[in-house]
This record gives structure tokens, sequence and C-alpha cells, in this order.
């Protein structure tokens, strides 16, 4: 499969999770989830069994294949499964993610990063790696940050010669950070626009 074709199949099924989400959201405000906390405590409770399973299977996968914008993931995680539970279940599946994404792309280099990644995005980032002292210390502080590219710099990762101790590490200790204000900031922020337009 070429690059274009794989990169207008990831397109498409963006498009369709993106769609998938917004009819997903609706039907949570048709419920009360947003408005009432009994109900949203309620429906947290009926997904206690297989949902943490499938959700950290779908966080693997779009840290891999970036189909859906791992911010609204992560706050859909929150949703389902509350504050705690959900911080864990996104942390887990975002780093298991992120190790198979670093070791794919070292295994398969440039050419499976470029099926996945559009190339803009590969070319704005990929002068960073030429320094690998510069590009660690740039990688930790991104991967602390919640608002940078976190899933295209761990498959740049790959390509330079960081250690898997190393970026074990980073994961472990940074992205909890990033994590938490990805849904701390949404869910509260979203709670808080709810009360401003009653």
């Amino acid at each position: 499969m070429s690059t274009q074709t794989s990169r207008r199949l990831i397109n498409t099924t963006t498009a369709l999770s993106m769609a998938g989400i917004i009819a997903l959201t609706i039907y949570w405000w048709q419920l009360g989830l947003f408005q009432n906390q009994q109900v949203l405590h309620s429906y947290i409770q009926q997904r206690q069994i297989a949902g943490p399973f499938l959700f950290i299977l779908i966080q693997i996968i779009q840290v891999v294949i970036p189909i859906i914008p791992g911010g609204i993931s992560t706050v859909v995680g929150v949703l389902l499964f509350g504050p705690l539970q959900g911080f864990i279940y996104n942390y887990v599946g975002i780093a298991l993610g992120s190790f198979a994404a670093f070791f794919l792309a070292r295994r398969y280099g440039q050419d499976f990063i470029l099926h996945v990644v559009p190339k803009k995005a590969y070319d704005r980032y990929i002068g960073k790696t030429k320094n690998q002292k510069a590009f660690n210390w740039f990688f930790a502080l991104a991967i602390f940050m919640p608002v940078a590219p976190d899933d295209i710099l761990v498959m740049l990762a790959g390509l330079t010669n960081m250690s898997w101790k190393k970026f074990s590490m980073i994961i472990i200790f940074l992205k909890p950070f990033t994590i938490a204000a990805y849904s701390y900031a949404l869910l509260y922020g979203g709670q808080w626009l709810v009360h401003l337009l009653k």
C-alpha cells in the first residue's frame, strides 16, 4: 500500500471517528450526563467490566494510528469511568501505545511513519532529531506539555539513538501530567461552559 493510499484511509477514518464522537456527545447530552451528576455516576457504574479493556485498546490504537485527537479520547475516558479510573485507563493505554509506536518506528523507520503521519508534519519536526541531546530535552518537554504533537514525536524518537530506558522514563514519569491536564481542563471547562449557557 502506498503512503498516499494509507493517508487517505486514515483521513477517512478520522472523519468518521469525529462524526461518531459528535453523535456520541449529542447522545450523552440527551441522556443528561452533562447536566446531572447522578445520571453520570450511574452511566459510569454500568461500564466497569468490559469497558476499560476496550477503551485501553482504543487508546493504544489511536497513539499508533492517530485517527482520534488524543485530547478528545482522554476526556471521553474520564466521562466514562470517572476522574481516577479514567486517568488510570488513559495512562495505561497511551503509555502502551507510545511504546508500540516507538518500537514500530525503530523497527520499520521512516516508511512506517509516513504511512500514518502527514509528510508536512514529519518535515516540520524531523530537523529537531539532528542533535540527539537537544532532541532529548525537547522530547521530554513536549511529552510534559499538553499542547505538543506527542504521537508524531514519539515516532520520531524511534528514529534517533534515544535508548529504550530514556524513552520509557520520559513516558512513565512525564506523560501523566499531560493526561491530567487534558482530562480536567477539557472536562471541567466543558462543564463550566454548560453552566454558562444555562
